[in-house]
């Protein structure tokens, strides 16, 4: 399911192919990628192969990119993810790093979890992020999500484990 919709500053829609260059500006650049699950990505050819396999037709699973309304820039991406064994929409996010301190995630997921509202039933947001990572808890706070529990988890190619947050709340 194509989505597209607008925040104050930002324009949200799929991440589609073209995008891989961009979106490599972010999940190349090690500070981004200090606290994600995924490795490191080395090169943009294989952002492009990881971009090429986002299931745009599950309606569980919805990954978008956020454009600068202003200047056209894709700047970040991020979405959400349906748990139906616990009911959960899990949220994820990255931003390119000379964008953060401006409230361009809080603004995006705001508007990803009322688009999500719009067309699902949904009753809890849940994140979860490294217990160091203390800007995502500064979003959690800001979306109004409270803590949960403790957690923990690990990078893909399992080269490192992280001591977790989850942030939650409650539609």
């Amino acid at each position: 399911m194509r989505a597209y919709f607008e925040t104050e500053r930002l324009i949200v829609r799929n991440l589609v192919s073209q995008d891989y260059e961009q979106v490599f500006k972010w999940c190349g650049d090690p500070r981004v990628n200090e606290f994600m699950i995924y490795p490191l990505y080395k090169c943009a050819e294989d952002v492009k192969i990881w971009i090429d396999t986002l299931e745009v037709d599950n309606p569980n699973i919805h990954d978008f990119g956020w454009i600068l309304k202003d200047t056209g820039e894709l700047i970040g991406g991020g979405g959400v993810v349906f748990h139906p064994d616990r009911d959960v929409w899990n949220i994820g996010y990255n931003l390119l790093a000379d964008k953060w301190g401006n409230g361009y995630t809080v603004e995006a997921i705001q508007g990803i979890i009322e688009y999500i509202k719009k067309t699902r039933d949904i009753h809890v947001i849940e994140g979860q992020f490294a217990a160091d990572n203390h800007n995502s808890m500064r979003v959690m706070e800001k979306l109004g999500m409270v803590y949960d529990r403790d957690g923990e988890y690990e990078k893909l190619d399992g080269s490192r484990k992280f001591a977790s947050k989850i942030y939650c709340m409650k539609i």
